[in-house]
């Protein structure tokens, strides 16, 4: 028959996807057990967990401005008054900039984001279990993208099977009931995935989004006085936490320039 034939298929496509989500959601776990205990977030971890690479650029300069060894234009341009990197992230900063001290702050963003020094960065907290590894940024998203479109099919090889002509030992009903079953395993899926995994997200693990959480959690606004506490702001929350306005100016020039 061919409705036997729509529910071995509709069997086979959601037990897969509820399987690859179940899988990734393990894995995940696994990486996540004892993550991070004891460990300190440094700023620059913070950004990085945060915001991606982008972040630790955004932060590096802003540290560097803060205390007058880089100026950062409201026009969108940044000038080196001080070459003497302090770590190897202000030196990224520095050599994106180039050697003539000045340039717009958008492509030096993007260089020193780019640089061997916030890759490092990456990979310790890779290995640390903090931060999501390059791979599996959107593993468990996507097994859940795959459930959803697992219960769409199976709905509709059900609907399909139900077109053919009923026979007296098999009512459309009975055959109804036994689609139910697998859009009830994705459905499932979908319901204990909402409640049990993690809100992921693009850069921290769970362990890594605790210890934001608790980073945020002791950081005041970013208007306080003290420098710690502002650039953690920055290193959280991102620009948008920079209270100055020709600050903010000069970072607005970074959507122009992606879109150029």
């Amino acid at each position: 028959m061919v409705w036997v034939l729509l529910l071995l298929l509709a069997w086979a496509v959601a037990v897969a996807a509820c399987a690859r989500l179940c899988l990734a959601a393990v894995r995940t776990a696994a990486l996540d057990e004892n993550a991070g205990q004891g460990h300190d977030l440094t700023l620059y971890e913070a950004a990085f967990l945060s915001g991606g690479p982008g972040r630790v650029a955004d932060l590096t300069m802003v540290s560097m401005a803060r205390q007058r060894r880089l100026m950062l234009a409201r026009t969108g341009w940044a000038t080196v008054v001080d070459p003497r990197g302090r770590d190897e992230m202000e030196r990224s900063v520095i050599g994106a900039i180039g050697p003539e001290g000045q340039s717009r702050i958008a492509p030096a963003r993007a260089a020193a984001a780019a640089a061997d020094a916030v890759g490092g960065l990456a990979d310790r907290l890779v290995r640390a279990g903090l931060a999501v590894p390059e791979g599996a940024r959107t593993t468990v998203a996507d097994g859940v993208r795959q459930v959803r479109v697992a219960a769409v099919a199976v709905l509709a090889l059900g609907v399909t099977a139900l077109l053919f002509p009923a026979t007296a030992d098999m009512p459309r009903d009975l055959i109804a009931l036994w689609f139910a079953l697998p859009l009830v395993l994705t459905l499932s899926c979908l319901a204990m995935a909402r409640v049990e995994v993690h809100p992921y997200s693009r850069w921290a693990s769970p362990a890594g989004q605790r210890l934001l959480g608790a980073l945020a959690r002791h950081t005041g606004g970013a208007g306080t006085a003290d420098d710690r506490t502002f650039l953690t702001s920055v290193a959280v929350r991102g620009i948008r936490a920079v209270g100055e306005p020709d600050l903010r100016a000069a970072f607005a020039h970074r959507e122009q320039y992606g879109r150029d």
